[in-house]
Protein backbone atom coordinates (compact mmCIF):
# COMPACT_ATOMS: atom_id res chain seq x y z
CA UNK A 1 0.00 0.00 0.00
CA UNK A 2 1.66 3.06 -1.32
CA UNK A 3 1.47 6.43 0.55
CA UNK A 4 -1.00 7.66 -2.05
CA UNK A 5 -3.57 4.79 -0.93
CA UNK A 6 -3.60 5.75 2.68
CA UNK A 7 -3.81 9.39 1.99
CA UNK A 8 -6.61 8.94 -0.27
CA UNK A 9 -7.95 6.21 2.56
CA UNK A 10 -7.74 8.91 5.53
CA UNK A 11 -9.40 11.56 3.32
CA UNK A 12 -12.40 9.27 2.78
CA UNK A 13 -12.41 8.36 6.30
CA UNK A 14 -12.42 12.44 7.69
CA UNK A 15 -15.36 12.60 4.42
CA UNK A 16 -17.72 9.92 6.08
CA UNK A 17 -17.30 11.07 9.57
CA UNK A 18 -17.82 14.86 8.61
CA UNK A 19 -21.20 13.37 6.32
CA UNK A 20 -22.35 11.78 8.87
CA UNK A 21 -21.82 14.67 11.29
CA UNK A 22 -23.49 16.73 9.41
CA UNK A 23 -26.76 14.67 8.49
CA UNK A 24 -26.95 14.07 12.69
CA UNK A 25 -26.98 17.48 13.16
CA UNK A 26 -29.46 18.11 10.52
CA UNK A 27 -31.92 15.54 11.90
CA UNK A 28 -30.93 16.83 15.18
CA UNK A 29 -32.66 20.16 13.89
CA UNK A 30 -35.29 18.75 12.36
CA UNK A 31 -36.41 16.49 15.07
CA UNK A 32 -40.05 18.40 14.84
CA UNK A 33 -40.97 17.46 11.57
CA UNK A 34 -39.54 13.96 12.12
CA UNK A 35 -42.14 13.59 15.69
CA UNK A 36 -45.04 14.92 13.13
CA UNK A 37 -44.18 12.34 10.65
CA UNK A 38 -43.77 9.29 13.18
CA UNK A 39 -47.03 10.18 14.79
CA UNK A 40 -48.93 10.54 11.27
CA UNK A 41 -47.72 7.66 10.20
CA UNK A 42 -48.92 5.91 13.72
CA UNK A 43 -52.30 7.35 13.23
CA UNK A 44 -52.44 6.09 8.83
CA UNK A 45 -51.52 2.62 10.96
CA UNK A 46 -54.45 2.98 13.09
CA UNK A 47 -56.84 4.63 10.25
CA UNK A 48 -55.78 2.17 7.41
CA UNK A 49 -58.30 -0.61 8.60
CA UNK A 50 -60.97 2.04 8.85
CA UNK A 51 -60.11 3.36 4.65
CA UNK A 52 -60.27 -0.44 3.88
CA UNK A 53 -62.93 -1.52 5.49
CA UNK A 54 -64.94 2.28 3.50
CA UNK A 55 -62.95 1.56 0.64
CA UNK A 56 -64.00 -2.31 0.09
CA UNK A 57 -67.10 -2.71 1.90
CA UNK A 58 -69.00 -0.09 1.29
CA UNK A 59 -67.26 1.01 -1.89
CA UNK A 60 -66.42 4.43 -0.94
CA UNK A 61 -63.25 6.37 -3.06
CA UNK A 62 -60.15 6.88 -1.77
CA UNK A 63 -60.45 10.57 -0.98
CA UNK A 64 -64.14 10.46 0.82
CA UNK A 65 -62.88 7.25 2.79
CA UNK A 66 -59.89 9.21 3.80
CA UNK A 67 -61.71 12.05 4.82
CA UNK A 68 -64.45 10.31 6.87
CA UNK A 69 -62.00 8.28 8.54
CA UNK A 70 -59.69 11.63 9.56
CA UNK A 71 -63.09 12.63 10.81
CA UNK A 72 -63.63 10.43 13.10
CA UNK A 73 -60.67 10.32 14.36
CA UNK A 74 -60.72 13.74 14.89
CA UNK A 75 -63.99 14.19 16.12
CA UNK A 76 -62.92 10.78 18.44
CA UNK A 77 -60.19 13.38 19.84
CA UNK A 78 -62.39 16.16 20.63
CA UNK A 79 -65.04 14.02 22.62
CA UNK A 80 -61.66 12.86 24.71
CA UNK A 81 -60.46 16.22 24.96
CA UNK A 82 -63.65 17.52 25.92
CA UNK A 83 -63.97 15.23 28.73
CA UNK A 84 -60.72 16.39 30.37
CA UNK A 85 -62.91 19.91 30.65
CA UNK A 86 -64.98 18.95 33.46
CA UNK A 87 -62.17 17.28 35.54
CA UNK A 88 -60.22 20.39 35.21
CA UNK A 89 -62.60 23.05 35.93
CA UNK A 90 -64.00 20.68 38.96
CA UNK A 91 -60.59 19.86 40.33
CA UNK A 92 -59.81 23.23 39.96
CA UNK A 93 -62.91 24.06 42.50
CA UNK A 94 -62.45 21.39 44.52
CA UNK A 95 -59.14 20.95 44.91
CA UNK A 96 -58.42 24.99 44.53
CA UNK A 97 -55.48 24.42 41.65
CA UNK A 98 -55.97 28.37 41.40
CA UNK A 99 -56.37 29.02 45.05
CA UNK A 100 -52.90 27.84 46.79
CA UNK A 101 -54.30 28.51 50.58
CA UNK A 102 -57.34 26.44 49.89
CA UNK A 103 -55.29 23.44 48.18
CA UNK A 104 -53.21 23.05 51.30
CA UNK A 105 -55.57 23.28 53.35
CA UNK A 106 -57.68 20.47 51.80
CA UNK A 107 -54.60 18.46 51.21
CA UNK A 108 -53.64 18.99 55.46
CA UNK A 109 -57.26 18.19 55.97
CA UNK A 110 -56.66 14.40 54.30
CA UNK A 111 -53.71 14.21 56.04
CA UNK A 112 -54.82 14.68 59.27
CA UNK A 113 -57.59 11.91 59.09
CA UNK A 114 -55.50 9.37 57.78
CA UNK A 115 -52.78 10.28 61.04
CA UNK A 116 -56.15 10.11 63.05
CA UNK A 117 -57.19 6.62 61.63
CA UNK A 118 -53.93 5.69 62.22
CA UNK A 119 -53.19 6.53 65.20
CA UNK A 120 -56.74 4.51 66.77
CA UNK A 121 -54.58 1.43 65.17
CA UNK A 122 -50.68 1.89 65.73
CA UNK A 123 -49.51 4.93 67.11
CA UNK A 124 -45.92 4.29 66.15
CA UNK A 125 -46.88 4.06 62.72
CA UNK A 126 -48.80 7.32 62.64
CA UNK A 127 -45.79 8.88 64.04
CA UNK A 128 -43.77 7.74 61.03
CA UNK A 129 -46.87 9.21 59.12
CA UNK A 130 -46.57 12.33 59.81
CA UNK A 131 -43.28 12.65 60.00
CA UNK A 132 -42.51 11.46 56.34
CA UNK A 133 -45.74 13.00 55.09
CA UNK A 134 -45.74 13.59 51.65
CA UNK A 135 -48.09 16.30 51.68
CA UNK A 136 -46.05 18.23 54.01
CA UNK A 137 -43.24 18.14 51.33
CA UNK A 138 -45.45 19.30 47.95
CA UNK A 139 -44.50 22.53 46.39
CA UNK A 140 -48.11 23.36 46.12
CA UNK A 141 -46.96 26.53 43.60
CA UNK A 142 -45.93 24.49 40.81
CA UNK A 143 -49.68 23.56 39.90
CA UNK A 144 -50.59 27.05 38.41
CA UNK A 145 -47.37 27.51 36.73
CA UNK A 146 -47.80 23.74 35.50
CA UNK A 147 -51.55 24.57 34.30
CA UNK A 148 -50.10 28.33 32.53
CA UNK A 149 -47.40 26.36 30.65
CA UNK A 150 -50.33 24.47 29.24
CA UNK A 151 -52.60 26.95 28.19
CA UNK A 152 -49.11 28.68 26.40
CA UNK A 153 -48.32 25.23 25.02
CA UNK A 154 -52.24 25.53 22.71
CA UNK A 155 -50.50 27.34 20.02
CA UNK A 156 -47.91 24.79 19.28
CA UNK A 157 -50.06 21.93 19.76
CA UNK A 158 -52.41 23.84 16.92
CA UNK A 159 -49.58 23.90 14.59
CA UNK A 160 -48.91 20.25 15.33
CA UNK A 161 -52.12 19.28 14.99
CA UNK A 162 -52.55 20.66 11.62
CA UNK A 163 -49.46 19.38 10.49
CA UNK A 164 -50.05 15.56 11.19
CA UNK A 165 -53.32 15.79 10.27
CA UNK A 166 -51.85 17.12 6.69
CA UNK A 167 -49.51 14.70 6.47
CA UNK A 168 -51.59 11.49 7.66
CA UNK A 169 -54.21 12.62 5.36
CA UNK A 170 -51.89 11.82 2.51
CA UNK A 171 -50.10 9.39 3.84
CA UNK A 172 -53.66 7.17 4.17
CA UNK A 173 -54.54 8.63 0.50
CA UNK A 174 -51.37 7.16 -1.01
CA UNK A 175 -50.67 4.08 0.90
CA UNK A 176 -47.43 3.43 -0.79
CA UNK A 177 -46.05 7.41 -0.16
CA UNK A 178 -43.73 6.65 2.19
CA UNK A 179 -42.81 3.67 1.06
CA UNK A 180 -41.51 5.47 -1.98
CA UNK A 181 -39.98 7.91 -0.02
CA UNK A 182 -37.73 4.77 1.95
CA UNK A 183 -37.04 3.40 -1.45
CA UNK A 184 -35.58 6.24 -2.58
CA UNK A 185 -32.99 6.04 -0.26
CA UNK A 186 -32.27 1.92 -1.34
CA UNK A 187 -30.07 0.21 -3.35
CA UNK A 188 -31.44 -1.18 -6.83
CA UNK A 189 -30.40 -5.18 -5.44
CA UNK A 190 -31.98 -4.38 -2.14
CA UNK A 191 -35.84 -2.67 -3.14
CA UNK A 192 -37.41 -5.84 -3.65
CA UNK A 193 -36.67 -6.98 0.00
CA UNK A 194 -37.10 -3.57 0.96
CA UNK A 195 -40.98 -3.68 -0.15
CA UNK A 196 -41.60 -6.52 1.36
CA UNK A 197 -40.59 -5.74 4.37
CA UNK A 198 -42.40 -2.58 4.76
CA UNK A 199 -45.53 -4.57 3.33
CA UNK A 200 -44.90 -7.08 6.59
CA UNK A 201 -44.40 -4.04 8.90
CA UNK A 202 -47.37 -2.26 8.09
CA UNK A 203 -49.78 -5.03 8.50
CA UNK A 204 -48.24 -5.71 12.12
CA UNK A 205 -47.78 -2.53 13.60
CA UNK A 206 -51.22 -2.09 11.97
CA UNK A 207 -52.71 -4.78 13.55
CA UNK A 208 -50.94 -3.93 16.88
CA UNK A 209 -51.94 -0.45 17.54
CA UNK A 210 -55.87 -1.46 16.54
CA UNK A 211 -55.10 -4.12 19.38
CA UNK A 212 -53.63 -1.29 21.64
CA UNK A 213 -56.60 0.85 21.01
CA UNK A 214 -58.71 -2.48 22.29
CA UNK A 215 -56.44 -3.01 25.32
CA UNK A 216 -57.50 0.56 26.58
CA UNK A 217 -60.98 0.14 25.36
CA UNK A 218 -60.93 -2.83 27.57
CA UNK A 219 -59.85 -1.05 30.82
CA UNK A 220 -61.09 1.85 30.13
CA UNK A 221 -64.82 0.03 30.10
CA UNK A 222 -63.57 -2.00 33.77
CA UNK A 223 -62.72 0.84 35.48
CA UNK A 224 -65.71 3.31 34.30
CA UNK A 225 -67.64 0.50 35.89
CA UNK A 226 -65.70 0.54 39.04
CA UNK A 227 -65.42 4.25 39.72
CA UNK A 228 -69.00 4.29 38.60
CA UNK A 229 -70.16 1.58 41.31
CA UNK A 230 -68.49 3.61 44.63
CA UNK A 231 -69.73 7.07 43.15
CA UNK A 232 -66.54 8.71 42.41
CA UNK A 233 -66.74 12.61 40.59
CA UNK A 234 -65.58 12.41 37.25
CA UNK A 235 -65.38 8.54 36.25
CA UNK A 236 -65.44 8.40 32.69
CA UNK A 237 -62.50 10.96 32.66
CA UNK A 238 -60.51 9.29 35.56
CA UNK A 239 -61.11 5.94 34.19
CA UNK A 240 -59.98 6.73 30.76
CA UNK A 241 -56.82 8.47 31.99
CA UNK A 242 -55.89 5.56 33.65
CA UNK A 243 -56.57 3.42 31.17
CA UNK A 244 -54.05 5.62 28.81
CA UNK A 245 -51.31 5.56 31.20
CA UNK A 246 -50.87 1.94 30.43
CA UNK A 247 -49.87 2.01 27.29
CA UNK A 248 -46.18 2.96 29.60
CA UNK A 249 -45.51 -0.74 30.05
CA UNK A 250 -44.82 -1.35 33.85
CA UNK A 251 -44.48 2.06 35.24
CA UNK A 252 -48.16 3.33 33.39
CA UNK A 253 -49.74 1.30 35.71
CA UNK A 254 -48.08 2.65 38.73
CA UNK A 255 -48.70 5.61 38.29
CA UNK A 256 -52.46 4.85 37.65
CA UNK A 257 -53.01 3.12 40.69
CA UNK A 258 -51.65 6.54 42.44
CA UNK A 259 -53.76 8.42 40.60
CA UNK A 260 -57.09 6.95 40.90
CA UNK A 261 -56.62 6.69 44.83
CA UNK A 262 -55.56 9.98 44.91
CA UNK A 263 -58.61 11.67 43.03
CA UNK A 264 -60.92 9.02 44.37
CA UNK A 265 -60.46 10.33 48.16
CA UNK A 266 -60.20 13.98 46.97
CA UNK A 267 -64.12 13.06 45.41
CA UNK A 268 -64.82 12.09 48.93
CA UNK A 269 -62.46 15.12 50.79
CA UNK A 270 -65.47 16.49 53.01
CA UNK A 271 -66.58 12.74 53.94
CA UNK A 272 -65.12 10.81 57.36
CA UNK A 273 -61.93 9.40 56.41
CA UNK A 274 -62.48 5.78 58.52
CA UNK A 275 -65.97 4.99 57.50
CA UNK A 276 -66.21 6.69 53.72
CA UNK A 277 -62.74 7.66 51.69
CA UNK A 278 -60.76 4.61 53.35
CA UNK A 279 -63.21 1.82 52.40
CA UNK A 280 -63.94 3.70 49.20
CA UNK A 281 -60.32 3.93 47.79
CA UNK A 282 -59.65 0.32 49.15
CA UNK A 283 -62.64 -1.06 46.61
CA UNK A 284 -61.99 1.42 43.92
CA UNK A 285 -57.96 -0.18 44.06
CA UNK A 286 -59.30 -4.14 44.03
CA UNK A 287 -61.12 -2.84 40.99
CA UNK A 288 -58.09 -1.42 39.14
CA UNK A 289 -56.11 -4.42 40.60
CA UNK A 290 -59.18 -6.77 38.49
CA UNK A 291 -58.59 -4.64 35.59
CA UNK A 292 -54.77 -5.09 35.69
CA UNK A 293 -55.27 -8.99 36.11
CA UNK A 294 -57.60 -9.00 32.54
CA UNK A 295 -55.34 -7.16 30.53
CA UNK A 296 -52.38 -8.65 32.23
CA UNK A 297 -53.30 -12.49 31.66
CA UNK A 298 -55.86 -12.18 28.97
CA UNK A 299 -55.33 -8.67 26.90
CA UNK A 300 -52.09 -8.52 26.30
CA UNK A 301 -50.73 -12.31 25.75
CA UNK A 302 -53.58 -12.17 22.61
CA UNK A 303 -52.59 -8.86 21.12
CA UNK A 304 -48.66 -9.51 21.36
CA UNK A 305 -49.49 -13.26 20.13
CA UNK A 306 -51.86 -12.27 17.19
CA UNK A 307 -50.17 -8.38 16.53
CA UNK A 308 -46.35 -8.78 17.01
CA UNK A 309 -45.92 -12.44 16.97
CA UNK A 310 -43.65 -12.29 19.98
CA UNK A 311 -43.29 -14.82 23.43
CA UNK A 312 -44.62 -12.83 26.50
CA UNK A 313 -40.83 -13.36 27.90
CA UNK A 314 -39.29 -11.82 25.36
CA UNK A 315 -41.20 -8.88 25.15
CA UNK A 316 -40.55 -8.53 28.60
CA UNK A 317 -36.76 -8.74 27.98
CA UNK A 318 -37.14 -5.93 25.30
CA UNK A 319 -38.99 -3.66 27.05
CA UNK A 320 -37.07 -3.96 29.89
CA UNK A 321 -33.43 -3.19 28.01
CA UNK A 322 -35.39 -0.34 25.64
CA UNK A 323 -36.51 1.13 29.46
CA UNK A 324 -32.60 1.30 30.98
CA UNK A 325 -31.20 2.51 27.59
CA UNK A 326 -33.48 5.27 26.84
CA UNK A 327 -36.26 5.46 29.68
CA UNK A 328 -40.05 6.20 29.21
CA UNK A 329 -39.84 6.45 25.50
CA UNK A 330 -38.54 3.43 25.27
CA UNK A 331 -40.55 1.60 27.36
CA UNK A 332 -43.38 3.60 24.76
CA UNK A 333 -41.40 2.16 21.65
CA UNK A 334 -39.90 -0.79 22.47
CA UNK A 335 -42.52 -2.96 21.02
CA UNK A 336 -42.60 -1.78 17.76
CA UNK A 337 -39.30 -0.34 16.99
CA UNK A 338 -38.59 -4.67 17.93
CA UNK A 339 -40.99 -5.65 15.43
CA UNK A 340 -39.28 -3.65 12.78
CA UNK A 341 -36.14 -5.08 13.28
CA UNK A 342 -37.74 -8.45 13.23
CA UNK A 343 -39.25 -7.98 10.08
CA UNK A 344 -36.08 -6.50 8.71
CA UNK A 345 -33.72 -8.91 9.87
CA UNK A 346 -35.80 -12.01 8.34
CA UNK A 347 -35.86 -10.51 4.75
CA UNK A 348 -32.11 -9.70 5.00
CA UNK A 349 -30.69 -11.98 6.89
CA UNK A 350 -32.61 -15.28 6.70
CA UNK A 351 -30.22 -17.72 6.80
CA UNK A 352 -28.56 -16.91 10.11
CA UNK A 353 -29.95 -19.12 12.59
CA UNK A 354 -30.30 -16.89 15.64
CA UNK A 355 -32.28 -14.77 13.26
CA UNK A 356 -34.42 -17.95 12.01
CA UNK A 357 -35.50 -18.78 16.00
CA UNK A 358 -35.84 -15.01 16.64
CA UNK A 359 -38.26 -14.30 13.81
CA UNK A 360 -40.23 -17.55 13.77
CA UNK A 361 -43.89 -17.12 13.19
CA UNK A 362 -43.52 -13.93 11.35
Amino acid sequence: MTSNDITKGILKAIFYVIGASLLLLFLFKIQTIIVYILVAATISLIGLPIVNFLNKKLKFNDTLAVILTIVALMGLLTCLVSLFIPLVIEQSHNLSLLNITELQTSMESLNQKIISYLSNKDIDLAQSFTKNSIFSKIDYSVIPNFLNSIISGFGSFSIALFSIVFISFFLLKDSKLLQHGVLTFVTDRNVEGTKRSMNKIKDLLSRYFVGLILQITILFIIYTIVLLIFGVHNPIVIAFLCALLNLIPYIGPVISAFLMTLLTMTSFIGSDFQTVILPKTIYVLIGFIIGQFVDNFISQPYIFSKSVKSHPLEIFLVIMIAGILFGVIGLILAIPVYTVIKVILKEFLSDNQIVQKLTKGI
